[in-house]
């Protein structure tokens, strides 16, 4: 598989490209500590006949971070339409992993019609504080630590609670780790912030195209618990499944199995 590198307007993209013209296009929108290529195992476990393209959310990797210091994911979510504006994409399959689930989320509530289906992997369901008031300290003090300790300290520190079994997986480790040591401060504190303010209930309350929400069983970041608001708040009835034995990293720890739950949830609900 070949991941082609470019930029889309002010957003850097990874893309890999169908074969025999393509089924469909798999948006991918990675989490908060991490970045585009965290989704390359999934990229390279779906089937070839979909297109699949992942971004670095502004202020990751070489992607131009968002005017605002205190950003909505209603931002990140018009900062995607530019994108997909850019690449020629009408109309997607989104797939989001942690805060890029929430980010998905508020895209889908505005532009309704860009969007097939939603795939939300260990969904991160916000904390709804108000525009302009304080984080909650848990949430503060992401961006406290990474500010103190820097990013390589800090993914040492913070990485292997994302894994569901990190002794048993330390390759997955070790990419989680190169991943969060990559973030850059302000990109990460403005993502963070969005976190703070999001709020993925509200969101999904309006969205009704065809839904899948995963998680894992280990997951001690965004617990089955969220996964399951997040399930409940559809307009309509969404497919859920909870993986055993995996932690946060979904798409890097189990990515066969995301790829063939995306793969059968397309097919099946979304007939694309």
């Amino acid at each position: 598989m070949t991941l082609e590198r470019g930029l889309a307007g002010e957003v850097e993209v990874f893309r890999r490209r169908p074969v025999d013209g393509g089924r469909c296009t798999f948006v991918l929108l990675h989490g908060v500590g991490s970045h585009a290529r965290s989704f390359e195992p999934l990229m390279q476990a779906l089937p070839p006949s979909i297109e699949a393209i992942a971004w670095n959310a502004p202020g990751y990797g070489e992607s131009n971070p968002l005017a605002k210091a205190s950003p909505a994911p209603s931002d990140y979510a018009a900062a995607l339409a530019a994108v997909l504006d850019q690449l020629g994409i009408s109309r997607t399959v989104l797939v989001g992993h942690s805060l890029g689930s929430l980010f998905a989320a508020s895209f889908a509530a505005a532009y309704p019609a860009r969007v097939s289906a939603l795939a939300l992997l260990s969904p991160a369901l916000g904390y709804r504080v108000p525009a302009g008031k304080p984080l909650p300290p848990a949430v503060q003090q992401r961006i406290d630590e990474l500010n103190a300790l820097g990013p390589v300290a800090f993914s040492k520190k913070r990485a292997a609670r994302l894994v569901g079994d990190p002794s048993r997986k330390p390759h997955v480790l070790a990419a989680v780790e190169r991943a969060m040591a990559a973030v850059h401060p302000h990109g990460y504190a403005q993502a963070v912030r969005a976190l703070g303010t999001g709020d993925m209930v509200a969101d999904l309350a309006t969205v009704s195209v065809p839904a899948l929400v995963a998680v894992g069983s280990k997951d001690v970041i965004t617990p089955p618990t969220n996964a399951e608001a997040a399930r409940d708040a559809f307009k309509a009835k969404a497919r859920y499944h909870e993986i055993e034995g995996c932690g946060h990293a979904l798409p890097q720890e189990e990515p066969a199995i995301v790829a063939n739950l995306l793969t059968a949830f397309v097919e099946e609900d979304a007939h694309v």
